[in-house]
């Protein structure tokens, strides 16, 4: 317990710590927050009294007449896709894993996914078994058409398949009706036939598309 208060961050950002428990640490740890107007430089100033006798003094701008703090339109969008294949949890972990903040600056929680979503009308993630699941992610989609996922991932980056990835460090996702066509068993085919050809071989795995149409 020693070592945590020296740590309070981590535990603060741990993913076991719900908002209850915050609220906990917050009451034990703040005595009250005062807030003042500094009208010549247009800040709030909270001044945090500790527990323990320290003060600590906050300033953040004021917000302008008519101005909003709004989730940026990418995100949105980003969260539109993903709540195809995503929970909440998963979508605020990938949200902070590409650095992207609330419009007002913070973390992502799953609370905070699931506000904005409510605001927007964006649908909640569905849990299906997967052969019911009309979108996949990369390690089911791989495995539906028997190819490796890598084998997979290339294809769709170089444009031979269509996929979805709304964030540069996030997750694929293909439309089953996608996989189910004919291009797409075509690919595979020709990646599991190129495969038993190069085996023991050293080709890059690139060339495995060059032949596709």
């Amino acid at each position: 317990m020693l070592e945590l208060a020296h740590d309070l961050k981590s535990v603060w950002q741990a993913p076991a710590t719900n908002v209850r428990l915050k609220k906990r640490i917050v009451r034990t740890l703040v005595q009250e927050v005062v807030a003042d107007l500094d009208t010549e430089t247009a800040e709030t100033v909270l001044a945090v009294h500790w527990t323990g006798g320290i003060h600590t003094e906050l300033r953040l701008p004021r917000r302008r007449r008519g101005q909003r703090n709004s989730t940026g339109a990418d995100i949105v969008a980003a969260v539109r896709d993903l709540v195809r294949i995503a929970n909440d949890d998963l979508i605020a972990s990938l949200l902070n894993r590409n650095g992207l903040r609330t419009g007002n600056g913070n973390r992502w929680t799953r609370e905070r996914v699931t506000s904005m979503r409510s605001h927007h009308r964006i649908p909640v993630y569905r849990a299906t078994p997967e052969e019911e699941k009309s979108c996949l992610n990369l390690g089911e989609a791989a495995k539906l058409l028997g190819i490796a996922p890598k084998t997979l991932r290339l294809a769709a980056e170089a444009g031979k398949i269509a996929a979805t990835h709304p964030l540069p460090d996030g997750p694929w996702i293909f439309e089953r009706h996608i996989l189910d066509s004919d291009k797409a068993k075509l690919i595979a085919h020709q990646a599991r036939t190129r495969r038993n050809q190069l085996a023991g071989q050293t080709h890059a795995q690139e060339n495995l598309f060059e032949t596709v149409i």
